[in-house]
């Protein structure tokens, strides 16, 4: 292999060659949707047990994308190898299961080798294929046209335009049964717990904010020197200021610089006369992204948290929304 002395301008030809190929491919793929798409949803909307996608080589790759989207929208599926379903893991499959096929000639052995006994069990299969007239589609109980002018290889060899367009379809089908099968937003957090997006949408402040002894708490009498002592070991930058145990004010760090511009002896004065009696405050039930968003709003960095009874239950800070991986 002969490396060639490429210039920059000619890399950009070339890859906006290569986009514009691509790009005229969905633009075919998307006039050529009909009858045969709404059925293949239908038949999937109405999969009793789970979606089974299967594909060799880039196909497969395509395939394992396209079936973790499925799964991920609320659509159950996995992807199985046609190679290693030869050799038992046919035995994954169910009657209840609907078989979506990959392959762009439409004649992959290792596909075709598994489709009689996908026949025998009634399986209903959906193809996806760049040949109508293929063994495979004709096998298929519908049949989706996968198929492109050219691949945007130069060489018009390497699957580009075919798995771009065939990748495409997948999310067109999950995105049509996300919305048949009404899947939110929560349904979504719901089956990815650990990323930020699960995170932003299901914790709570009572999640992750402090609460009993780890709420910075003084009463309005308290002096200043106190309450600093107070800011210093529970380490949240503020304290709540209650009087009769209700929330009356908070003090904060910049509470205390004013204080000291001011020249207020920190040994003498009251809370009470330099707390903040204007505070915002979240609830034990607000989403966390919720209490994040006010804080940015408003410039502060810690909040008192309160219950359904307007009780001082908690507290919480951007540290700890940081921490639970909200920000």
């Amino acid at each position: 292999m002969t490396t060639m002395n490429i210039s920059a301008a000619e890399l950009k030809e070339l890859a906006s060659e290569v986009i514009t190929i691509e790009s005229n491919a969905l633009d075919a793929l998307q006039q050529r949707l009909g009858d045969n798409f709404y059925q293949a949803c239908q038949l999937l909307l109405n999969c009793k047990g789970r979606i089974v996608v299967t594909g060799m080589g880039k196909s497969g790759h395509i395939g394992g994308k396209i079936a973790a989207t499925l799964a991920s929208t609320g659509s159950p599926a996995f992807f199985v190898h046609p190679g290693e379903a030869s050799h038992g893991d046919l035995g994954m499959i169910t009657a209840d299961d609907v078989v979506l096929a990959i392959s762009n000639s439409g004649g992959t052995e290792e596909l075709i080798n598994i489709l009689p006994l996908i026949k025998r069990l009634q399986i209903p299969l959906i193809s996806m294929t760049g040949n109508a007239e293929s063994q495979l589609a004709s096998y298929a109980d519908i049949n989706l046209d996968i198929s492109v002018e050219k691949e945007a290889c130069p060489l018009n060899l390497a699957p580009t335009s075919s798995t771009t367009v065939t990748l495409a379809l997948g999310d067109a089908l999950a995105v049509c049964l996300l919305k048949l099968r009404g899947f939110t937003a929560d349904d979504f957090a719901r089956s990815h717990p650990g990323g930020k997006l699960g995170k932003r949408l299901l914790l709570t402040v009572n999640d992750i904010m402090h609460q009993g002894d780890e709420v910075p708490v003084v009463t309005s009498n308290t002096l200043i020197k106190d309450a600093l002592l107070e800011i210093s070991e529970k380490g949240l930058g503020f304290t709540c200021v209650v009087d009769n145990k209700k929330l009356v004010g908070v003090y904060t760090d910049g509470d205390l610089r004013r204080s000291l511009d001011e020249q207020i002896d920190v040994h003498t004065t009251a809370i009470s006369t330099v707390m903040t009696s204007s505070f915002s405050t979240a609830i034990t039930t607000q989403l966390a992204v919720e209490a994040l968003n006010m804080m940015e709003e408003k410039s502060i960095s810690a909040i008192p948290v309160l219950d359904k009874n307007q009780q001082l239950v908690g507290a919480i800070n951007m540290h700890d929304l940081l921490k639970a991986g909200v920000v």
